[in-house]
């Protein structure tokens, strides 16, 4: 039994980060954590999905960069106080500056306003990558070089996607050969100048001559976006019979479809070692409900359909299996939560031997932060002792979805709680 020891390491981990980590120190003494001796014991010790990006906006908006290293301070393992922030002209330079000084931070895409800032060692880096390698593509087969990447999103920038890709082209790409649908850098001013854009229409405070602008900028970037894609796509079909591997989002894959329908290509018409790692939520989409059948049917039932449940904070990816079912590696614990993140669910809980809850999870890899986690994903697992494929072992469903696109609050208990220990440290 995997549990034991992953109480054992959960402990150890503990004992090491609370004296490292202000935030896990703080969340400990108010919840009277002492030591990890049962799962439960953990759940207090979890941050909610939005701590990463529970710095005040002012500091991003205004500048702020000494406060806004404080704040990252609090939630990082290595010393920041080597970080020089004189001079930064927006945030895109300070977090090349966090890296300059040797801090690996990565962000989201800052597409609802703020983003979340990651702090990882380099040590991480090498330990995600080379997880990814071993993990990614089981149990189907072993990843190796020398397929053409096409890669459906940028290649460039200190963003926890592009650092995907790059794992990716490091584990599978041939030499020179990847294509990016933006060989332009990710750079977080401009989607958060976008973000602040459409806050400020929503508000109505918009100037008609801000509106203007930002509908022209729009139009120009949408014309050059879908020339790209067209391109791309049509590169795609061209090499088709090369081993490829190819990563994009469900929308992206039935454009592919409908080109080559269009190009008169038939289905399956696909070198045979080509991988396919189709990806991404759905939400405000409209496909048609068996969106996945009809991209695997395209492709063909001899390439292989690689699949893993997981997401920016998480670092040890569960890989899906024969029968469709995620399973978890052993060095991350998964523990299934009640709505609002405060309570483990039990053996009381199951219905037909499933548990279905909100999902949390300690992934014991992270050098740089605590790698505890509430997220705002509702999941089943199925606690049999054995999966379908034949594994042993409790297995999560192929049905995870976020509780906004379900239409429920996604209210986290801790949320409020974690926000207050910011404000008062910043104000320390």
């Amino acid at each position: 039994m995997l549990d034991p020891l992953r109480l054992e390491a959960a402990q150890e981990l503990f004992a090491e980060r609370i004296e490292q980590i202000p935030l896990l120190k703080k969340r400990a003494q108010e919840a009277g954590i002492d030591r990890i001796e049962t799962f439960s014991d953990l759940v207090p010790l979890l941050f909610a999905h939005t701590v990463y990006k529970s710095y005040p906006k002012s500091l991003f908006d205004k500048g702020r960069w000494t406060q806004l290293l404080k704040w990252m301070q609090s939630l990082a393992v290595s010393d920041l106080s080597n970080v020089d922030v004189e001079g930064v002209a927006d945030v895109d330079e300070f977090v090349e500056r966090l890296w300059q000084a040797g801090h690996a931070v990565l962000t989201t895409s800052g597409s609802s306003g703020k983003v979340s800032f990651l702090v990882h060692t380099m040590g991480d880096r090498a330990l995600k990558t080379r997880h990814i390698k071993h993990t990614q593509a089981w149990p189907f087969l072993e990843p190796g070089p020398g397929r053409t990447i096409f890669w459906f999103g940028p290649m460039r920038g200190r963003n926890s996607a592009v650092e995907l890709a790059i794992t990716n082209e490091q584990n599978w790409g041939a030499e020179g050969e990847t294509r990016a649908l933006d060989e332009r850098p990710l750079l977080i001013s401009e989607v958060s100048k976008s973000a602040a854009m459409q806050q400020r229409l929503a508000e109505g405070v918009a100037t008609p001559d801000e509106i203007a602008e930002f509908e022209a900028e729009q139009k120009a970037k949408g014309r050059a976006s879908r020339q790209e894609l067209a391109a791309l796509i049509d590169e795609l079909l061209d090499r088709r019979h090369e081993p490829l591997l190819i990563y994009s989002g469900w929308a992206q894959q039935l454009m592919v479809r409908d080109r080559a329908r269009e190009r008169g290509i038939e289905p399956g018409d696909f070198h045979p070692d080509t991988v396919l790692m189709a990806a991404g939520g759905v939400k405000g989409l409209a496909l048609p409900d068996d969106y996945r059948d009809q991209v695997y049917a395209f492709y063909g039932p001899k390439i292989a359909k690689l699949g893993v449940y997981g997401m920016t904070e998480m670092a040890q990816l569960m890989p899906r299996c024969e029968a469709g079912r995620y399973h978890v590696p052993p060095g991350l614990i998964l523990l299934l939560l009640d709505q609002a993140g405060e309570r483990l669910l039990g053996k009381e809980d199951e219905v037909d031997g499933k548990l279905t809850g909100r999902v949390g999870f300690l992934d014991l890899l992270y050098e740089g932060r605590w790698g505890g986690l509430i997220t705002g994903d509702q999941a089943t697992l199925d606690m049999s002792d054995q999966c379908a494929c034949g594994r042993s072992g409790p297995s999560l469903l192929d049905t995870v979805a976020r509780y906004t696109q379900l239409g429920v609050d996604d209210h986290i208990g801790c949320a409020g709680t974690i926000d207050a220990y910011v404000r008062a440290g910043l104000s320390e």
